[in-house]
C-alpha cells in the first residue's frame, strides 16, 4: 500500500520522482519577459526532500529578485501578444480607441477602454498603461 502524503504547491517548483532514472527532487523554472531560468535541487546532494525543496524555494525567490520580478504566487503575464508592446493595453483600429484589460484581486475579469479622439494617440496610450499599471498594482497588492 503506497504511503499517502498531502503536497504544498509551491509557484515555479515541481517535484520530479522518476525512479526508473533514480531521479529525485524538485526543479524551478521562473519565466520572465520572455526568458527562461531553471535548475534542478537533488535530493541527494542536498540532504533530503525537505533540504532540497527549502534549496529550490531560495534559488526561486532569488533568481526573481535578480531579474526584477515580483514575488508573488499569483500568475503575472510579461509578454505581451498585441502589437502596443503592453501587456493588458491594445490598439482597437476600428473603434479608434485603447482597450485595457487586466484580472482584479479575486479573478474577476476587468476591462475599459481609453479614446483617441478624446485625448489623442500618444495621451489616449499613456492613459491607458496607466491603468494597466495600476489595476496589476491593486492585483497583486504592491
Amino acid at each position: 500500500m503506497a504511503k499517502s502524503m498531502i503536497v504544498e504547491k509551491h509557484k515555479d517548483v515541481a517535484r520530479i520522482d522518476q525512479e526508473s532514472k533514480r531521479t529525485h527532487g524538485w526543479y524551478v523554472r521562473v519565466r520572465f519577459k520572455g526568458k527562461t531560468f531553471s535548475k534542478f535541487f537533488s535530493d541527494g546532494k542536498c540532504g533530503g526532500r525537505y533540504s532540497s525543496l527549502l534549496a529550490a524555494l531560495a534559488w526561486r525567490d532569488t533568481t526573481e529578485k535578480k531579474i526584477g520580478k515580483i514575488r508573488t504566487d499569483k500568475h503575472i503575464v510579461t509578454v505581451s501578444n498585441t502589437t502596443t508592446g503592453v501587456v493588458g493595453v491594445r490598439f482597437n483600429e476600428k473603434l479608434n480607441r485603447y482597450e485595457v484589460s487586466w484580472v482584479n484581486g479575486v479573478g474577476k475579469q476587468g476591462k475599459t477602454s481609453v479614446s483617441i479622439n478624446k485625448h489623442g494617440k500618444d495621451k489616449a496610450f499613456k492613459i491607458a498603461c496607466d491603468i494597466r499599471k495600476i489595476k496589476e498594482a491593486e492585483r497583486l497588492g504592491v
